[in-house]
């Protein structure tokens, strides 16, 4: 049913962005599963395969990887893929792409009852007339995604990067 199968990689998986994806190619079919299941589906030698050459496939199914069946062009793919990047917040364990550091005073942007919360995530705060305040100057660390995502500091980038293409023609 499709001209083209396109093997593609993820960095920094979210789910959220990958069913976007799946909403803007509605006209395709995208799989990201258990690379075993999918080398069986697809075929393990020439006579059990769907197409010719399908087999030759799984050899290319390594690591953390997906396929989009479509029938679009391979320029087109490509161009959409390349242009696709969404920021995100960091989890713990990424490597940080920028420092941040948060300057002493009032952080009004949290409620009162989150000051014990704050404190126990590391920050230096006190409350002073009711108001959740940072005591002094504080780096925030690769370690501390979560005081990132607090600040609004998206670090890590989405992206899919296509890997392999078979063509059924």
């Amino acid at each position: 049913m499709y001209t083209y199968l396109f093997i593609f990689s993820v960095s920094n998986m979210r789910n959220s962005k990958l069913k976007d994806i799946r909403n803007a190619w509605k006209h395709s079919r995208m799989f990201f599963g258990k690379n075993k299941v999918t080398m069986v589906a697809l075929g393990g030698s020439p006579s059990d395969e769907y197409k010719d050459i399908l087999h030759q496939v799984r050899r290319k199914l390594k690591g953390e990887v997906g396929l989009l069946f479509t029938s679009r062009t391979k320029e087109d793919v490509n161009e959409w893929f390349a242009k696709f990047t969404e920021m995100d917040y960091s989890r713990a364990g990424n490597k940080a792409a920028f420092s941040v550091n948060l300057d002493p005073g009032p952080l009004e942007q949290f409620p009162h009852s989150m000051e014990p919360h704050r404190r126990q995530l590391g920050l230096l705060t006190a409350l002073k007339k009711g108001v959740v305040t940072l005591r002094s100057d504080y780096e925030v660390c690769k370690e501390q995604a979560h005081i990132l995502k607090l600040f609004g500091n998206e670090m890590a980038e989405f992206k899919v990067t296509i890997r392999y293409i078979w063509d059924a023609v």
